[in-house]
C-alpha cells in the first residue's frame, strides 16, 4: 500500500539499501528547485486572472514536444471524466495534418527552450489571426518568446531550473491542468507522500530491487498496462527514464505494453523468452464499466455471464500475476482504487523521486540529455 487511493504490490524479493534511504532523505532536505515544484509550496508563474481570462474558451490545443506535452497529455486522458473542455495535443510533425474544424482555439504553446523546431514548425502552421494564445517558454528573447511578443499574446515563464521532463507539476503541467477545470493543489501531494512511512518504504526497497535487477542485467522496464487511459502516463514515464538513466552505456529501456491485446502477442515472450526483464502491472478500478448482454450470450459461457468489462480485465491481471509469481518472473503492481488528481499526483511524484535516485545510485546525471543535442546539431546543418 502506497496510500489508501493506491494498492502497491512490491517486487517479491526485496533490496533495501542503506544508501538509498540516504539519498532519499538528502533530496527531500535539500529542497531543491525541482522537487519543490511538486509541492504545495510552488509558485507558479501565472496568477488567477490568467486562469478567468480564458474560462470561457472550449478547445484547445497543447502545441509541444516531449516533456513539454506528455505529461498533460497523461493527466487529460487519465482524467479525462471530470473534464468537460475539449483538448487537442500536437506533438509530431505529422499531425498538424489534421483538419481542425472547430474556430476559436486557444493555443498553448510549450517549450523551455523556445527553440524546437518541431514546436516552431507546428506553431508556424496552426496558428491563426483568429486564435487566443498562451505561450510557456523561459524568460528570454528567444525565437517562440519573440513570437509571442509579435502576436501579443500571454507569455508564463519556464523556469529554467526544471528540465521539461520533470515539469509535469510545474507551470507546464498545471496551467494546462487548471484551465481543465482541475486543481494543481491537489496534484501537488510531495508534503504529504514525504511524511507517509509506507510511501518512502516502498520508494527506497523499490528502488533496491531495480538497480538489483540491473546489475544482474536485467534491463527491461515493461509496463503491462489494463488501462488504456493510462497510456499516456507511462508514455510520460517512458521518456523520464529513458533520458534520465540512458547515459554511459547504462540504463533501462521503458516499453509499454497494453492488454489484453498483447496477450496475444508479446506475452509469450514474456512468459517464456529471454529473461532480462522486469515488469510493472497497472490496472484502474473503475466504478462504471459496461455489462455482458446475457441474452446475446450463447450457452454455455456462465463464467463471463453478468460480468462487465472491469470484471474480465481484473481477472486477467490476477490471472497474470499468479503465472508471473509461479515462474518467478520479477514484477511489481499498481493498483488504483480511486482515480482523480492526487493519485494522478502521487504517481508523479514516486516516479520522478525513483529516476532520480535511480540516477544518482548508476553515478548518472538524472538531469541532463547530452546525445540527443547531437541530432538537433545535426539538423540544423543539414537543413542550412
Amino acid at each position: 500500500m502506497l496510500t489508501k487511493r493506491i494498492n502497491f504490490v512490491n517486487f517479491k524479493k526485496k533490496y533495501k539499501k542503506k544508501s538509498i534511504e540516504i539519498r532519499l532523505k538528502n533530496l527531500i532536505k535539500k529542497k531543491s528547485d525541482l522537487i519543490n515544484s511538486l509541492s504545495v509550496n510552488y509558485k507558479d508563474s501565472y496568477n488567477k486572472n490568467l486562469l478567468k481570462k480564458f474560462k470561457n474558451s472550449k478547445y484547445f490545443r497543447i502545441i509541444g514536444m516531449g516533456g513539454s506535452i506528455l505529461g498533460t497529455q497523461a493527466i487529460y486522458n487519465y482524467l479525462n471524466d471530470k473534464i468537460k473542455k475539449k483538448f487537442f495535443f500536437i506533438n509530431n510533425l505529422q499531425t498538424v495534418e489534421k483538419k481542425f474544424k472547430k474556430k476559436g482555439f486557444t493555443n498553448l504553446v510549450v517549450s523551455k527552450s523556445g527553440t524546437t523546431i518541431e514546436t516552431i514548425v507546428n506553431s508556424n502552421i496552426l496558428l491563426k489571426k483568429r486564435d487566443k494564445n498562451i505561450f510557456i517558454t523561459e524568460n528570454k528573447k528567444n525565437y517562440l518568446y519573440l513570437l509571442a511578443q509579435k502576436l501579443k499574446s500571454e507569455i508564463v515563464h519556464h523556469n529554467n531550473f526544471i528540465g521539461g521532463r520533470y515539469s509535469v507539476l510545474s507551470e507546464v503541467g498545471m496551467l494546462p491542468a487548471e484551465l481543465m477545470g482541475l486543481s494543481s493543489k491537489n496534484f501537488r501531494q510531495f508534503n504529504f507522500l514525504i511524511k507517509n512511512k509506507k510511501f518512502l518504504n516502498s520508494l527506497v526497497y523499490n528502488v533496491g530491487s531495480i538497480l538489483f535487477y540491473i546489475k544482474n542485467k536485467k534491463y527491461n522496464s515493461i509496463i503491462i498496462n489494463y488501462d488504456e487511459t493510462a497510456e499516456d502516463i507511462f508514455k510520460w514515464y517512458q521518456q523520464l527514464v529513458a533520458e534520465s538513466l540512458g547515459k554511459h552505456k547504462k540504463g533501462i529501456l521503458p516499453i509499454v505494453s497494453n492488454m489484453p491485446k498483447d496477450n496475444h502477442s508479446v506475452m509469450q515472450l514474456y512468459l517464456d523468452g529471454f529473461k532480462n526483464n522486469f515488469f510493472t502491472f497497472f490496472y484502474t478500478h473503475k466504478n462504471k464499466s459496461k455489462k455482458l448482454n446475457k441474452s446475446n450470450l450463447l450457452l454455455p459461457l456462465e463464467l463471463i455471464e453478468n460480468k462487465n468489462i472491469s470484471n474480465i480485465l481484473f481477472a486477467q491481471k490476477k490471472a497474470t500475476e499468479n503465472v508471473f509469481n509461479k515462474k518467478n518472473i520479477p514484477f511489481r503492481s499498481f493498483e488504483i482504487k480511486k482515480r482523480n488528481e492526487k493519485t494522478l499526483g502521487e504517481l508523479f511524484c514516486f516516479f520522478i523521486l525513483e529516476t532520480i535516485l535511480l540516477g544518482q545510485a548508476l553515478n548518472l546525471n538524472p538531469y541532463d540529455q547530452p546525445a540527443v543535442e547531437l541530432i538537433k546539431k545535426e539538423t540544423k546543418k543539414i537543413l542550412i
